[in-house]
Formats: structure tokens, C-alpha cells, sequence
């Protein structure tokens, strides 16, 4: 599997090539950039995004995917801002929410990746019909944007009634999304039932991943191996998922850990040559 890694370890941080090349430094074949603004301002187009644009230019490294945004502001929600929800039943702030999505797509416009990923609703979400189809609508909008830029849409299953896998396949076969697919979180399968129970039920939709760890309390984001997670269960099956996705790091921060020493643990683990 292809070692890849989210720069979620460093969001608190401005993404400079500096952290980029810890991260390929530490073993890391494909990267996947986490869509905030107070990380990568992706609407800056002339400076941040060209700066970025330019390591993986020269550096060797894919751009996997992009995290689509969960906060329009600088601060991450703090501010107050409203989260970015495709799944709002109200028009406006749904129409907003897929426009700060573009901008990050649009990044494909100076460096090329493969997938977006997408939550659908917001933490705990409960579901509606109304919700359902109101996700439906947006996801149609944005992958009509993002095909001619070569960009697939990825739908995250994530702690809320709108995600499970179950909804999620739902979601892609009512609405006959064929070019959408799934990424497959292990923290979030782990947290709402079970990663084997979740993993068979979208398993021909993988097409990435978030690797990741917890103790069933909180989506804590926690390495490998520091949870409760059955990993040679997991790597096996992900070993068999039919597209063949790379194992994709998205932890959290840990300042008593080195993370470019970590990846080279874990990954070697994981993944041994």
C-alpha cells in the first residue's frame, strides 16, 4: 500500500514547504493537504497556494487529496463562523459552504490531485430527508465542478446520522453518482460500530483513507497502535479493498511525539517492504 500522510498532524500551523519536506523526509509517498484556511490559505492564489504548488512541483511527492473545508474563517469556527455544511436545508448558507469548497478545489487549478474529501453534514448530525437530499443536491453541484479539473469526490464516513456507510452507499446509489466514491475512516468506523462492519459495507467504494486510532470515547486521532483498533484486522482488509488505497495518516499533534520519527514507525509496521 502507498504510504501517504495528512498534514493534519501540523494544522495548527501555516503548511510551508519546511513541514512538507518533514513529512516526505519521514517516509511519506503521497500527501494529503487539510483544507484550512489558517493552515493553507487556499484563496490566496499568488503567494500560499503557489508556494505549495511549487514543492510538489519539484519534490517528486503527489498531492493525494485536499480535505474539503470545515470553517470558512482564519480561527477554525472560533470566530463564530457557521460550519461548512453541503447537508444545510437552508439555501444560502448551502450555497456558501459549496463556494468555500470551489476555492479549495480550485487548488487542482495549480497543482494536480486526485480527490476532495467530503463530509457530509457536521459532527452528530442528525438525519432528515430533507438533509439527505439537500447533501445530494451540493454533491451533485461540486463534482460537475471539480471533474474538469480532474478532482473525484470522496465522501468521509464520519460520526453523524448522515454518514454512516450505509447512508453514504445510499447517497451514491439513489442518486447514481458513479464518479463518487468513498474514503474510509478507521477511527470513525471505530468510534460509531466496528471498522470490519463499516469496511463491508462500502468496500467497493474505497478509493482513500484516514488512518487513525481511538479508544471508543473520542475521536481522538490518536497513532496507530495507541487506541483500540485490531490493526493486522484492518491492514488486511484494506490490504484487499479493490482500489488498492494508500494508507493515509490523519493524526493529531502530540508535542511529546516527533511525527517524522512516528511515520517511519508506523509506516514500517504497517507497511513493511
Amino acid at each position: 500500500m502507498l504510504r501517504a500522510i495528512s498534514t493534519y498532524v501540523y494544522v495548527k500551523e501555516r503548511l510551508h514547504p519546511g513541514l512538507l519536506d518533514k513529512l516526505a523526509g519521514g517516509g511519506a509517498q503521497a500527501i494529503e493537504i487539510f483544507g484550512a484556511r489558517q493552515h493553507l490559505d487556499y484563496a490566496n492564489r499568488k503567494q500560499h497556494v503557489r508556494e505549495i504548488a511549487d514543492w510538489f512541483r519539484t519534490s517528486g511527492v503527489p498531492l493525494n487529496s485536499v480535505h474539503a473545508p470545515l470553517y470558512a474563517d482564519y480561527e477554525w469556527g472560533r470566530t463564530g463562523a457557521p460550519a461548512v455544511n453541503i447537508a444545510s436545508t437552508e439555501r444560502g448558507a448551502r450555497i456558501a459552504a459549496m463556494d468555500e469548497i470551489k476555492r479549495a478545489i480550485e487548488l487542482a487549478e495549480q497543482v494536480s490531485f486526485r480527490y476532495l474529501i467530503q463530509h457530509v453534514g457536521v459532527a452528530d448530525e442528525s438525519f432528515s430527508e430533507r438533509k439527505f437530499e439537500a447533501a445530494m443536491t451540493s454533491i451533485e453541484h461540486l463534482r460537475a465542478f471539480a471533474k474538469p479539473l480532474g478532482v473525484r469526490l470522496l465522501l468521509e464516513n464520519i460520526p453523524n446520522e448522515l454518514s454512516t456507510p450505509e447512508r453514504l452507499v445510499e447517497l451514491i446509489q439513489t442518486s447514481h453518482f458513479d464518479d463518487v466514491g468513498v474514503c474510509f475512516d478507521t477511527g470513525h468506523a471505530h468510534l460509531m460500530t466496528n471498522v470490519a462492519a463499516a469496511y463491508d459495507t462500502v468496500k467497493p467504494y474505497i478509493h482513500s483513507t484516514h488512518v487513525h486510532d481511538n479508544t471508543k470515547d473520542r475521536d481522538s486521532h490518536l497513532w496507530p497502535g495507541a487506541g483500540s483498533i485490531d490493526w493486522k484486522e484492518t491492514l488486511q482488509l484494506l490490504s484487499d479493498a479493490p482500489h488498492k488505497p494508500p494508507l493515509l495518516l490523519e493524526v493529531e499533534e502530540n508535542e511529546k511525539i516527533n511525527p517524522v520519527e512516528k511515520m517511519g514507525e508506523i509506516f514500517g509496521n504497517l507497511v513493511p517492504v
